[in-house]
């Protein structure tokens, strides 16, 4: 009788834009580690993934990696599994977008380990029913989910020791279900406890075989893993404990045990993902009603499985920060692709469409794209490696399209599919978005010379596990558990950061409130500005190619008018904002009028990062009431210093942007940029008005 199969695809990946020491250290505690232990036990065999941003690293730092790699290839005791090259969401990219993805992963690793991949990956096991189609033209034959997307369908948990054929539009995939209870037995449990789990299951299912995907992360990266796995020897002791069964069980790669067994028969599952990830998705007040609920039916295991989260897509829903980003992506697949058809075929348009195209795919990483234990919205150095790839590839392809150095273009499009136009400026030295239904502010700034998004800020919510800090102190988990059961904080009184914005972090906000205000009330957002003016509707008056004159809609009491004007430079651009304001309400009112700026330069800490103000520097993170009428935030690292002048202004209020958000590593804080405020003292009588303007400049450090 054939032996009962354990198939493992073990996935690695580190983002688009992570920092070398990171993925060295990962490296060192489990890429390497892993590989040197799987060699000395030549009888178990698996399917590893590694993303291509992994393996252009890998390539670089540590070549011999790949001879290591090669050699358990060649000899058939790992199996590579493709998938998009750069770990986009399929689902949410063009479809000629992932068909580029998958090719280009498999083309890299059938040129360096002479095997072309025949399954994919899916990044965070992302399901929806149409993926067939994506899948299967662009050759793959078998990728892997969760139970949790078959159990949700109506399966019954036995039977999902094999594989399925799902289909779109006559596309077919087989489908390999991952069972949840082998991803928390390995590495956190004794490893006779898997043997016991697989032995019951072939008792059951005579020949047939269980399947588990998961990070290689656990092995070794995660808080705690490192040590159980190599120093005390958890994956050595797990290795033998299967070979010690070889009698009735073997490890198998997952092609081979595809192969090697008949479909269980046809699925048609729902969109899903894992379960953490479908509760991660869900609006925060949802969350922790969902929360609640599954609390509540702990003891019926079998009604849990119809207890769903939201979609992964509820990101773009959540949080408008991931929105716009992947709205920005789509925007330059279009114009990219737009180029795919041009019949122009010198060498320096080839190279150049294909270095576009290269950032667009670069831009799809998934990470920053979400937010969970896992997800990189938080992380201000992943959303800027998206947005800088992005901004390039843009720059790029307008280039091409203009076929001139100097450019400037405006359009009016709903950008963001929200329903409502933005107007987009675009020229070869900047783009902005502007959004008149949201204050007429500006959401987005790129600097195309340096390739920089200067806003990129996020704006402070609250999220479900904020109730869990009260209380906490700083202190590290005992023993060794998935992240999904820890609770770990990175610094005491993390609580006092918890503060949550009124609007999206755009520049350029008309802030009007009590004069008993003053700076500190900026951070506590104790401001309780004017919402109208703030961010209420404006009317598109009138705009071009470099401006736009918008009137306030939904203010009564204080009528506004913004009148924005763009302006290249030779080092750089001039974003102009001229403000009149009038009062119609009876009497004489006394109030401050603010106009907001959002910078985002990354690391506060970092002295190369820093604010200029009355010859002074100070760090990012500095928050003080500071002389006007002008302000200069320079970034050394990307090369570029925003100067704010605003004239007749009292002063600049200046506060950090501060976010506490969970993580692999527990609870952080973490700097999102700063607001800058200038400040005018305003006193006007009914039927008067108000004239300022502020400047935002960019430019070279000097």
């Amino acid at each position: 009788m054939a032996k009962f199969q354990l198939v493992l695809v073990i996935h690695a990946h580190q983002p688009v834009g992570n920092f070398d020491d990171v993925l060295e250290s990962a490296y060192q505690k489990s890429y390497l580690p892993f590989l040197e232990v799987l060699a000395r036990h030549p009888s178990i065999r698996l399917g590893l993934h590694y993303t291509g941003s992994l393996l252009e690293w890998l390539e670089r730092a540590h070549p011999e990696y790949f001879g290591h790699l090669r050699a358990l290839v060649k000899s058939g005791q790992v199996e590579i599994v493709g998938g998009g090259f750069y770990e986009p969401i399929l689902v949410t990219i063009p479809h000629d977008d992932c068909h580029e993805q998958i090719t280009r992963l498999a083309d890299y690793v059938e040129k360096h380990f002479a095997a072309r991949p025949r399954g994919a990956w899916l990044a965070e096991r992302v399901w929806e029913p149409q993926l067939p189609s994506c899948l299967a033209p662009a050759g793959v034959d078998f990728t892997l989910v969760d139970d949790n997307h078959f159990l949700g369908a109506g399966f019954d948990l036995e039977k999902l020791y094999g594989h399925y054929i799902v289909e779109d539009q006559g596309h077919t995939v087989k489908l390999l279900p991952g069972l949840k209870a082998l991803r928390y037995l390995i590495p956190f449990r004794d490893p006779a406890e898997t043997t016991e789990f697989l032995r019951r299951a072939a008792g059951n299912h005579p020949g047939a075989y269980a399947a588990m995907g998961d990070d290689l992360e656990k092995f070794g990266v995660w808080p705690g893993t490192y040590k159980h796995c190599y120093e005390d020897g958890w994956l050595e002791k797990f290795f033998l404990e299967l070979e010690k069964n070889d009698e009735w069980l073997e490890t198998a790669t997952p092609a081979n045990a595809v192969a090697a067994h008949t479909p269980l028969g046809r699925a048609d599952l729902p969109t899903a993902s894992y379960t953490e990830m479908m509760e991660w998705s869900l609006p925060t007040a949802a969350r922790k009603r969902y929360h609640a609920l599954t609390e509540e039916f702990a003891t019926r295991p079998e009604a849990l499985p119809f207890l769903r989260g939201g979609i992964w897509r509820n990101f773009f829903t959540k949080y408008s920060e991931s929105n716009l980003l992947h709205k920005k992506m789509l925007h330059v697949s279009a114009k990219v692709r737009r180029l795919a058809s041009s019949r122009r075929d010198e060498k320096a348009f080839r190279a150049a469409r294909e270095q576009a195209t290269t950032l667009l795919l670069r831009g799809q990483c998934n990470d920053a794209y979400w937010h969970g234990v896992f997800g990189g919205l938080y992380s201000p150095h992943l959303r800027t490696a998206l947005w800088n790839s992005l901004v390039r590839a843009e720059a790029i392809a307008d280039g091409l399209l203009h076929r001139s150095k100097q450019f400037a273009d405006s359009a009016t499009l709903d950008f963001d599919s929200d329903g409502l136009e933005e107007l987009y400026f675009t020229c070869d030295r900047y783009a902005a978005l502007l959004s008149p239904h949201d204050g007429a502010t500006i959401s987005a700034i790129d600097c195309r010379r340096t390739n920089a998004a200067v806003v990129n800020s996020l704006m402070r919510r609250e999220e479900s596990y904020h109730a869990k800090l009260k209380g906490l102190s700083a202190k590290s988990t005992q023993g060794v558990q998935s992240i999904h059961e820890q609770t770990r904080v990175k610094e005491e009184g993390l609580e006092r950061w918890l503060n949550y914005d009124r609007w999206a972090r755009n520049g350029f906000r008309l802030l009007l409130f009590s004069g008993a205000k003053n700076y500190q009330d900026c951070a506590a957002v104790k401001l309780n500005e004017d919402a109208a003016l703030a961010g209420g509707k404006y009317r598109v008056a009138e705009y071009s190619e470099t401006g736009a004159t918008l009137v306030s809609e939904e203010s009564t009491d204080w009528p506004a008018t913004k009148k924005f004007t763009f302006v290249s430079t030779p080092v750089g651009f001039d974003i102009g904002c001229d403000v009149t304001l009038r009062r119609t309400a009876p009497g004489t009112a006394s109030v401050v009028l603010g106009i907001e700026v959002i910078v985002n330069f990354l690391a506060p800490s970092a002295p190369d990062r820093y604010f200029e103000s009355s010859g002074q520097r100070y760090p990012l993170r500095w928050a003080a009431s500071a002389p006007a009428s002008e302000l200069r935030v320079v970034d050394e690292w990307q090369g570029l210093a925003a100067t704010i002048a605003a004239p007749g202004a009292r002063e600049f209020w200046i506060s950090p942007i501060e976010t506490v958000s969970e993580s692999e590593e527990g609870f952080e804080r973490i700097y999102q940029g700063s607001q800058i405020i200038a400040v005018w003292p305003v006193e006007l009588a009914q039927g008067a008005e108000w004239k300022g303007s502020i400047a935002f400049k960019i430019s070279r450090p000097d």
